[in-house]
């Protein structure tokens, strides 16, 4: 419910701070008080049109907070969490109107945008007036509200999760025969792709490991021809090794006659043959290390060149030619086995429609045996108001070739007026007084069903007097025991009903150079005179004084 109400700097308001409680509270005061703008700084703040019109002259700002205590299991909640904004505690709504006609709009102090300061507001709070655009008398509601009186809400939340399989069913159908007929038109070239790709049998990341091992066998190619040249000059055909050898054995010979002089010479050149053999195995085993072989060195960039070219002639990259592979062959799978899919997908989305069908038929008949309910519980509620000549009356439109999440039934509530007279809908038929009355009494009836926890009723009493103005403060005060109400009122009648009596006033300052508008909460005594001088006008009399008595005496 509502607990606080703030405005800044609005119109003629400077400063207004209203504390609230449950029940019904009523708002009086002269013509020209500034209820209408009291009400006009409410609806800014739940997200109404904002207006440079509505700042104070000479201010740049207006502000206007709106604090409610709100369940966690509200709807509101639900809102701001989809939005990521923290709903603990108090929830506290504040709309900034600039000068320029700017608005900024916030939730907790958090910045949001206005259409979901809107949609908060909406759950929060009702109000219902004489003008069309505060009386929530949308046909698209409706449906809710039966939907809420017959307490349909699980009927229907499960009617959304059939629709959801339904639709979820037909999509994947609808995908399943785009595909069936995409393929088929491409179904050679599929072919075709698919068998050269399964036979290329391209692997994921195989073109940079490719690569490097390529630039690894040419780096130790270089390297190889060198180490080979070497070894051809150690032990090849240019070797010196045999000629060392020889030349051994012939000093070998001559070693007996001359010993001091030849075996120094045969050591030296042995160790010269030695160090030759010793190079020649460093170096076959420097051309094993270097790993190079041609044939494996062609066979890669043979491999390579086939990659690219595929990647080429695809417009792929090699690293997706894999995922495209599978992609191709699953194209021709569905065109082998996309019949038989076909008849599964079919018979699943046919048995999705069955079961949703049949649910929104279900829905329907009891929609329609909710709505006499209803109708005879809203025409009980008219006559007391001065409506006992009119009709309430429930249409229920059930078209099954246009379905949707909650059904194929289109809801809207009509009225007759007077006897003779055609009905129509609400908003069209009835008057702006008539409009008000038939809102309380749907209302009462639904007080505790699909409604706002607060309500705001803008001069519904317009017009009537006596007992129809007594009928409505004590239907008012009926539904505050369900719900917060809200009252703007020219009727002593209703206002002798309240729970909370505020008395909007205008007070002149600085000398009568500007007024302001004051709201103050009455006291027992004052609510005494403000009943008299609603039942008197300017000039309070004993009379008044003792009438105003008796009507709050009669409420009590």
């Amino acid at each position: 419910m509502l607990a606080r109400l703030s405005i800044r700097d609005i119109v003629l308001i400077e400063r207004l701070d209203i504390e609230f409680a449950a029940g019904l509270a009523v708002l009086t005061g002269e013509t020209g008080a500034g209820k209408s703008i009291l009400l006009d700084a409410f609806a800014l703040a739940l997200g109404g049109r904002g207006d440079a019109g509505l700042v104070r002259h000479g201010a740049e700002q207006g502000q206007v907070t709106a604090t409610f205590d709100v369940p966690k299991s509200h709807p509101a909640c639900a809102i701001l969490a989809a939005n990521g904004v923290d709903s603990a505690g108090e929830m506290i709504l504040r709309r900034v109107q600039l000068a320029d006609g700017r608005t900024r709009a916030f939730i907790n102090d958090q910045a949001i945008s206005v259409q979901t300061l809107r949609a908060v507001g909406a759950t929060l709070v009702e109000i219902h007036g004489q003008h069309d655009e505060r009386a929530l008398v949308d046909a698209s509601t409706h449906r809710r509200l039966l939907d809420a009186f017959a307490g349909l809400d699980t009927d229907v939340a499960t009617l959304e999760a059939l629709w959801e399989a339904r639709r979820c069913a037909y999509a994947a159908l609808d995908e399943h025969r785009a595909g069936m007929e995409r393929a088929a038109r491409e179904a050679e070239y599929l072919r075709h792709a698919s068998d050269e790709l399964t036979q290329l049998a391209p692997q994921d990341s195989e073109e940079a490991a490719l690569a490097e091992r390529r630039a690894t066998m040419m780096a130790g190619e270089k390297i190889a021809s060198d180490l080979r040249e070497a070894q051809d000059v150690v032990s090849g055909h240019g070797s010196p090794v045999s000629v060392l050898s020889a030349a051994v054995r012939r000093l070998e010979r001559r070693a007996a006659s001359s010993p001091q002089l030849v075996e120094p010479a045969v050591r030296a050149i042995d160790a010269a043959i030695n160090a030759l053999e010793e190079a020649d195995q460093h170096l076959s085993a420097a051309l094993a290390a270097a790993d190079f072989d041609p044939a494996e060195l062609e066979r890669i960039e043979e491999r390579l060149f086939a990659l690219r070219a595929a990647s080429r002639k695809y417009a792929t990259p090699v690293d997706g030619l894999a995922a495209l592979a599978k992609e191709y062959a699953a194209e021709v799978t569905l065109i082998d086995a996309g019949a038989n899919r076909l008849i599964v997908l079919e018979k699943e989305a046919a048995d999705a429609d069955k079961r949703y069908a049949a649910a929104a038929a279900k829905l329907s008949a009891a929609r329609k045996k909710a709505a006499d309910k209803l109708d005879k519980t809203v025409n009980v509620e008219l006559a007391p108001l001065k409506l006992d000549r009119a009709r309430f009356s429930t249409q229920i439109e059930s078209d099954a070739s246009t379905p949707g999440p909650q059904g194929f039934d289109r809801v809207e509530f009509w009225v007759q007026t007077n006897p003779g007279t055609r009905p129509g809908p609400l908003m069209k038929v009835a008057s702006g007084g008539e409009l008000s009355r038939f809102l309380l009494a749907l209302k009462v009836v639904l007080s505790d069903k699909g409604s706002a926890p607060t309500l705001v009723f803008d001069e519904i009493d317009t017009g009537v007097g006596g007992a129809v103005a007594d009928a409505i403060g004590a239907r008012l005060s009926r539904l505050a025991c369900k719900v917060q109400v809200m009252a703007v009122t020219h009727a002593p009648q209703v206002a002798v009903r309240a729970d909370q009596h505020l008395l909007i006033s205008k007070d002149a300052l600085d000398r009568g150079k500007r007024v302001a508008t004051r709201v103050a909460t009455l006291a027992e005594d004052h609510r005494r005179e403000e009943i008299a001088r609603m039942l008197a006008g300017a000039e309070i009399t004993a009379e008044a004084r003792a009438a105003a008595d008796r009507l709050l005496k009669a409420a009590g």
